[in-house]
């Protein structure tokens, strides 16, 4: 059955709504180019979407042209406006956008442990206030939140979790009862970290992947086929309950202490480092951290950073050693010898890591461990990294052996820091353990990506609002009668 009259327009109205998004603003020529549509029907809808406030000229095409330059339309930015939280387990972070999801304002609050839930919700509704004042919004249409813990999929409500802040629940309840003409959306942090690398980061070329959070905590995100996946009861991705080898004992239903998370956690991180040898540099030894939340989680820092002096050591010492045994070769450090060394860890595999390294080397005679001095670097970094890739292959491993995702995105703090370099070393783990084909990719947006996916969220929410089709004058009164 043809679509009304009315059902197309709504149809073409939204879809050059979506493009002026995407797009930036465009002439009404490159409406028709894009959309298909005719010229006298795209003239209706630039007329139709202007008289309804949706749009507005906001310039002049730049084309050279004789005559006077066509007019650029766009979307009125600031008919509404949106807020995004990042809510922590030890404080929260605020953005303020307009309806294309520009910054206007943003802030963060520490709130600790001791804090009460009374104060704790005031200082964060606060927050919320001061900053789009700062902002000069006068009110907000969509504020979204990211938290941890579970979300009903039946009502959308952070259900009561244990271990997380009591005031995390309230502070949703207090934003609407103190904010009553505002829509309030809250999502899993790690659900809308996983949004925003697909959108804004390393996973925009994957419609299905999981993303697997590192940072103060664990979770996974799990997108199959461009679609977040929740679960019957909204706890897909709790990947820090996952009962694995080498923790004390099982986790519980109310304490992930015996999962993967104790493996894999911030905490976890920082003593698998200090067993290693590393030095392990305080949250006060380099900084509050970026905006995002991630000046708020003290362990989430701590474990970046030291994940992150080890990779930059690991890559430094691997650099020396490739140089100091082309030099006892009397050969150029070439990549393939520096590739063999990264790729090893080690020295006395160097030499017979592959066939192009062989033939370099002429490997008939080779080094021994420890006659170049430059290899005790390498051994001492690498040994944590090859530790914490061991871990977290076996979270990876169990993911892809019931998903198979082909693409697992380290994201987070700690994801970050690892950069290519973990990555690469968990992949190579996995690929031993799987036969099934997985790509490990390093989160490029860290602990800003909750903030990121809030905002995202907020946007599209408010969006799928205001470009509702609207029904004409007549119908509405029909309706009422």
């Amino acid at each position: 059955m043809p679509a009304s009259p009315s059902t197309a327009r709504a149809i073409n109205d939204r879809l050059a709504l979506r493009l002026l998004q995407q797009e930036g603003p465009l002439t009404a020529g490159q409406l028709k180019q894009l959309t298909g549509l005719s010229r006298p029907t795209v003239a209706d809808l630039v007329e139709r979407l202007a008289a309804a406030g949706l749009i507005d000229v906001v310039g002049e095409s730049g084309e050279q042209r004789r005559g006077p330059n066509a007019k650029l339309y766009g979307i009125v930015a600031d008919q509404a406006h949106l807020a995004a939280l990042d809510v922590r387990t030890e404080g929260v972070s605020v953005v303020v956008a307009d309806l294309l999801g520009r910054v206007l304002a943003e802030a963060s609050v520490p709130i600790g442990g001791e804090t009460g839930t009374g104060p704790a919700v005031e200082q964060a509704v606060a927050l919320v206030e001061r900053t789009a004042k700062e902002a000069g919004v006068a009110g907000l249409h969509t504020v979204a939140i990211g938290a941890p813990g579970l979300i009903d999929p039946a009502t959308g409500e952070l259900r009561d979790s244990g271990g997380l802040p009591a005031w995390h629940r309230r502070l949703v309840l207090a934003l609407q009862e103190r904010l009553p003409e505002t829509r309030v959306h809250v999502e899993n942090e790690t659900n809308l970290a996983a949004l925003a690398e697909q959108r804004d980061g390393v996973a925009r070329d994957r419609d299905t992947f999981v993303l697997l959070w590192l940072g103060h905590g664990t979770g996974a995100a799990v997108i199959l086929d461009g679609v977040l996946r929740r679960g019957a009861s909204g706890g897909t991705g709790e990947i820090g309950f996952l009962p694995v080898p080498g923790t004390a004992g099982l986790p519980s239903a109310v304490d992930c202490a015996g999962g993967f998370h104790s493996l894999a956690g911030s905490a976890g991180i920082v003593r698998l480092a200090e067993e290693c040898g590393l030095a392990v540099a305080r949250a006060g030894d380099f900084g509050e951290g970026g905006r995002g939340g991630a000046g708020l989680v003290r362990g989430a820092a701590e474990a970046a950073e030291v994940v992150r002096r080890a990779v930059a050591a690991a890559d430094s010492a691997t650099d020396r050693v490739a140089e100091a045994v082309a030099a006892r070769k009397g050969v150029a450090a070439t990549g393939s010898v520096r590739k063999a060394v990264a790729v090893t860890g080690s020295v006395p595999e160097v030499v017979a890591a592959t066939d192009s390294v062989r033939k370099t080397l002429a490997a008939t005679d080779s080094v021994q461990a420890g006659s170049v001095p430059e290899a005790v670097a390498v051994r001492e970094e690498s040994r944590f990294l090859d530790a914490l890739a061991d871990r977290l292959a076996v979270g990876v491993a169990s993911v892809v052996a019931v998903l198979d995702p082909g693409c697992v995105v380290l994201g987070g703090e700690v994801g970050q820091a690892g950069g290519t370099e973990l990555a690469a070393r968990v992949e190579r783990r996995v690929r031993r353990m799987s036969p099934l084909a997985t790509e490990v990719r390093a989160g490029v947006l860290g602990g800003e990506a909750v903030l990121r996916g809030a905002l995202l969220t907020a946007r599209d929410r408010a969006q799928d609002a205001l470009f509702a089709p609207r029904q004409p004058v007549d119908q509405q009164r029909r309706r009422a009668d």
